[in-house]
């Protein structure tokens, strides 16, 4: 006695064409506010869809187009093109500042992360208040990390994947060295005292950015 419900399983859960696939991928992305993962996508398709595939074959399809679609992050969104950024470009009042305080803390934990409390306090030279975090909390630029397994065990913050795409970036390896901020005026182009200089230029990229996103 033999039974044959293979086939008809396999009928049952058949993956759309990849034309359809992309078709589905591009509508879901369009809709969303926030960036998407893989496994957003996957969870939202019909069964035995492969999203991975049809992100490769949508993000060549959108090559020269006037909208791209990016990476932030693990996630995936469709963006305006760079050079057309000009287009959609309007007057707005600004509502609310970073303090210099939240900029000098958020920018330590952009090039350093994971870092705890003390550790941007030693870099700032000054207290860090509980404000200033609280507002890189509210904005959504910063989140708590993992804690360190020293005594105390202290919390660390990391940036998040809104501030990625809020400055559009995939990730935090892509922020501007030294060299390029300086060679953008953002910076005093004095050298640093002593043996830092040459630490800048070696170091300048890599220090404290291998754990973005860590849990």
């Amino acid at each position: 006695m033999t039974d044959t419900p293979e086939p008809i399983e396999k009928t049952l859960f058949e993956a759309p064409p990849m034309g359809e696939q992309e078709r589905m991928v591009e509508a879901i992305l369009f809709a969303s506010a926030d960036p998407v993962t893989v496994s957003e996508l996957q969870a939202r398709m019909p069964h035995g869809c492969d999203p991975a595939e049809a992100l490769v074959h949508l993000r060549k399809r959108y090559e020269g187009r006037g909208v791209h679609l990016v990476r932030v992050g693990d996630a995936h969104a469709f963006r305006t093109a760079a050079d057309l950024g000009h287009l959609l470009q309007k007057e707005t009042v600004e509502q609310r500042k970073l303090s210099r305080a939240a900029i000098e803390t958020l920018a330590i934990v952009a090039y350093h992360q994971p870092v705890t409390r003390a550790e941007i306090e030693e870099i700032r030279g000054v207290a860090v208040s509980r404000g200033t975090i609280d507002q890189l909390l509210e904005l959504d630029w910063i989140r708590l990390g993992r804690r360190r397994m020293t005594p105390g065990r202290p919390v660390t913050f990391v940036v998040t994947e809104h501030f990625l795409d809020h400055f559009g970036l995939e990730s935090a390896r892509d922020l501007p060295g030294l060299k390029e901020l300086r060679a953008a005026g953002l910076l005093d182009n004095r050298p640093l005292p002593g043996s830092m200089q040459k630490q800048d230029d070696e170091d300048e990229a890599t220090t404290g950015q291998s754990e973005l996103f860590e849990d």
